[in-house]
This record gives structure tokens, sequence and C-alpha cells, in this order.
């Protein structure tokens, strides 16, 4: 069997360190809703997405895929009432998961970047996996948020999910749409932007030892 050294530059995979599964289950019940949720976060963004709320699935199916994230939702819910619980429920349980698979953050990103058009519409996220919450959004048009789309899904839920996600998997998101016309192109954008942010912050980089912070911990 070979035993060349690698090339400069390059990492030699059979003497990096394992990396833990980044994998979590989350299961909610409330008066108002019931979620089931499992993710990994090395995945391929393959999804089976069930929310009782179409364009809601239409919005995670797009996290999953472009974030490379693996994820199943079930969830039955209040939605003759309205759409906001049965959201509002899977958003937390999503960050919940997230921050679960992201286990000490040892030799990750951190930091992910993106900008994501869908025709008309331009959107931008930033997100650090800092352990802190916070949440800036900012850029939608004056009154997108009483826009119905889909049917069931409001303008104003797209801030509550991204606001959920945060502070429940203790991320800090700045999510700015730079120009849109339509409802469902701004929705799909945002989210896309954020999928996208994602998905570079949480993947490993070879460079990195430890955490990649100051303070040791994040």
């Amino acid at each position: 069997m070979s035993t060349q050294a690698p090339v400069d530059g390059q990492i030699d995979l059979q003497s990096a360190p394992a990396r833990p599964a980044r994998r979590a289950e989350r299961r909610r019940v409330t008066s108002e809703a019931t979620v089931e949720l499992s993710l990994d976060l090395d995945g391929t963004g393959v999804s089976d997405i069930d929310t009782g709320v179409p364009f809601f699935d239409h919005m995670l199916t797009a996290f999953a895929k472009h974030s490379l994230t693996d994820l199943k939702v079930h969830a039955t819910g209040d939605i003759e009432i309205d759409a906001h619980h049965t959201v509002e429920d899977i958003s937390i349980v999503l960050g919940q998961a997230i921050r679960e698979a992201l286990g000490d953050k040892t030799g990750i990103a951190r930091y992910g970047d993106a900008l994501v058009p869908l025709d008309e519409a331009l959107a931008q996220a930033v997100v650090d996996i800092s352990g802190r919450p916070f949440l800036v959004h900012s850029g939608e048009p004056a009154g997108f948020e009483f826009h119905l789309i889909g049917g069931h899904f409001t303008g104003s839920l797209v801030r509550h999910v991204f606001e959920a996600i945060a502070y429940n998997a203790a991320l800090t998101v700045h999510v700015t749409l730079i120009g849109g016309r339509d409802p469902h192109h701004i929705a799909e954008a945002e989210f896309k932007a954020f999928a996208r942010a994602f998905r570079q912050a949480k993947a490993y980089d070879a460079q990195v030892v430890g955490v990649p912070s100051t303070k040791g911990a994040l």
C-alpha cells in the first residue's frame, strides 16, 4: 500500500480526524401544533417536508437544497385558524435541532455570506454561528407583511421564521432585501440567501484548528 505523503496544500484524508455526525431529531407537541423533525447538517439537501402549509413546504425544501442539509419535517396544526402557530413551532424546532447538531462547533468556518437573485428580487444574508442570537431583517417593501402567499403564508411570517431559527439556534443573522416586487420572489430569495449563507458558515474549514473564536467557545 502506498504511503506517499500528500502534496503541499492538499488535505491528507487518511490522517484527518474523524468528524462527529452532525444530526439531530426533535419533537414538539403543543395545543396548537405537533412537529416531528430530523436533520443532518452534512447531507446533500434531500428533504421530506409536510407541514400543511404548502408555501412553507416550498421554503423549507429550498432551505434544505441550498444549505445541503438533509431535512425531514412532518407537522400538523390548527391551520384552519392561522398558519402562524404551525410555522412558528416548526421554526423553533428547526433552530433547536440546528443548535444541537452543530455540537461544539470545532473546525467550522463560522461565517457565511450569500447574495441570491430570483428574477427581479435580490436578497443578501450573512450568518455568524456566534452563540449569540440576533436578527437584523430589513428592506422589504411597505405592505409586504400583509401579502398572502400561496393561500396560507403571510409576508410577516418570513421575518418570524428567521427570528425563531436565529434565537433557537443561537445564530447572528442579517437578511437584507436589496430589491424586489413579487412577494413570492422576495420570500424565496431571502430563504435561499439564508440557506446559502448558513451552508458556508456550517462547513468545515481545513485550516481552522479548534473553535473559530478567540474565546475558545461559541
